[in-house]
């Protein structure tokens, strides 16, 4: 668990960048925010270092300097899309951000509802940030929207949407998801902004791909790993080579509508100072890696896990919404297979080793293998945590910290009286039973302590765990697959 990248001083750097793109214009920058501002574990994986919360702790370094415009789309809103990492719809998750932003620190000046067209659900929605004292504006659907360049940028197009009024020098505009116009809201500002003689500017801020990495570096082959279902590829920026005769990656849709974008800032401001898609971001984060090797390699892993994520879920519903095919190719472009992650060759080998019985690997921080089996008293996960915190903590695997006296009235509680036909632990329980115990055996005790210390653990488990375990290994920060199989593969139904 090499470090390879320096997080504060991409604190630093990067807020100072943003500080510098501010005052290239009149005190008004409108950024568009792309990626996930909250629990970023995407870019903590394949930078190891970076902190799920940096981007958050970076913006909180220029809070005095910002607000926040959260950007729903009305259609969104109608549909009831749902968010698929929180299971919410994308208006409840606005107000989930609103929440999280507001607890961290930063100021959320409004939302705006794109493509609206007075949706009965949107409506709803807006009446309901107006009972909460939440202001709310409405930008429209533009005939032509986007290549009608003179139409868009005029008193029919842009001209259309609500002026959202801000406080601050810098304005973040952020979404539950993509598509939701983000790009198109910053624009319709400018056009605002300089229509009350105020030469505001727009950037953007999009982590991945890191634009002074090569095309092929496998951390720039993990973001197309991280969107295979919406099949973006990375690309030379053609418009920065002829420019500046110098090579810089961008992704295929931003170098697309370019071209688009810097005629409406020329019909807008007259000029565009822009001469390319990567002129237009601010992402600093490719000055900040520190061990080049430590993010190859730990990118490789993080292509692995999205194949094997999409191998699990085509099992599980039949369907993935990541492309198979894609995944596979960037597995050959790294040159790696599945075995490269040394937990999967481990817990196959201990599901020999047991006749077939289900087994589960975790790679400790010092590059250990430990491995857990399937038993009467616990499954393959919770048995191959407990003896990892045993080796955390220096103690004998043969110790048992948990006794199987205490273990039988917790069996007995799931099958007598919950009706649960597995009476094996999960993670969950295990862990509470050692918490228990910890309060007068020393060793569980000290056991118990060592689970900060699985944080960033790479996992695998040789068939399919239930929700409830993938959810502990998640809260532990545990980097988990899974072979794509069932342990009672004759089922017809799995209750995951």
């Amino acid at each position: 668990m090499k470090k390879g990248f320096d997080n504060q001083k991409y604190l630093k750097m990067q807020s100072e960048h943003i500080r510098e793109r501010i005052a290239k214009f009149d005190n008004k920058l409108y950024l568009e925010f792309g990626g996930k501002l909250f629990d970023d574990f995407h870019a903590s994986r394949v930078l190891p270092g970076f902190e799920p919360d940096s981007k958050l702790q970076m913006l909180l370094q220029l809070k005095d300097q910002a607000e926040v415009v959260i950007v729903i789309s009305a259609e969104d809103i109608e549909s009831s899309k749902i968010r698929g990492d929180h299971g919410i719809t994308y208006d409840l998750d606005v107000l989930r951000l609103i929440d999280a932003f507001t607890e961290s620190g930063l100021f959320v000046g409004s939302i705006c509802l794109t493509k609206y067209n007075g949706q009965p659900q949107a409506e709803a929605f807006r009446r309901r940030l107006d009972s909460m004292g939440i202001r709310s504006y409405c930008h429209y659907k533009i005939a032509g929207y986007p290549n009608n360049v003179s139409h868009i940028v005029s008193d029919e197009g842009y001209g259309k949407n609500d002026y959202i009024e801000t406080e601050r020098p810098l304005v973040i505009i952020t979404a539950p998801g993509p598509g939701s116009g983000k790009m198109a809201t910053c624009l319709s500002q400018l056009y605002h902004e300089y229509k009350r003689g105020v030469k505001a500017g727009y950037a953007k801020f999009e982590t991945f791909p890191i634009w002074n990495l090569p095309l092929k570096h496998p951390v720039n082959l993990a973001y197309e790993a991280a969107t295979a279902d919406l099949n973006d590829v990375n690309m030379i920026d053609p418009f920065h080579l002829e420019a500046y005769n110098k090579i810089t990656v961008n992704y295929n849709r931003d170098i697309e509508i370019f071209p688009v974008v810097k005629s409406m800032m020329e019909l807008i401001a007259g000029e565009s100072i822009y001469k390319s898609p990567t002129d237009m971001g601010v992402n600093m984060a490719g000055n900040c890696i520190v061990d080049d090797e430590a993010c190859r390699d730990a990118s490789r892993c993080e292509i692995i896990r999205r194949y094997y994520k999409c191998l699990c879920d085509r099992k599980i519903t039949g369907e993935s919404k990541d492309n198979l095919q894609k995944l596979q190719l960037l597995m050959n472009q790294t040159g790696v297979s599945t075995n490269y992650r040394m937990v999967v060759g481990a817990a196959l080998e201990r599901q020999e080793e047991t006749g077939g019985r289900p087994a589960a690997a975790i790679e400790l921080p010092d590059g250990r293998i430990v491995t857990g089996r399937t038993g009467d008293l616990l499954g393959a996960a919770s048995s191959a945590l407990l003896n990892a915190l045993k080796t955390l903590a220096d103690i004998d695997q043969e110790v048992d910290l948990v006794s199987a006296a205490s273990i039988a009235p917790i069996q007995t509680l799931k099958t007598a009286y919950m009706g649960s036909r597995n009476p094996r632990l999960h993670s969950d329980e295990i862990l509470i039973a050692l918490s228990a115990s910890a309060s007068d055996n020393e060793l569980a005790a000290k056991a118990l302590a060592q689970l900060p210390n699985l944080k960033g653990c790479d996992a695998h488990s040789t068939v399919i765990l239930s929700s409830v375990d993938e959810d502990v290994f998640k809260r532990l920060g545990m980097s988990l697959t899974c072979e794509p199989r069932y342990e009672e593969e004759s089922r017809m139904y799995h209750k995951k």
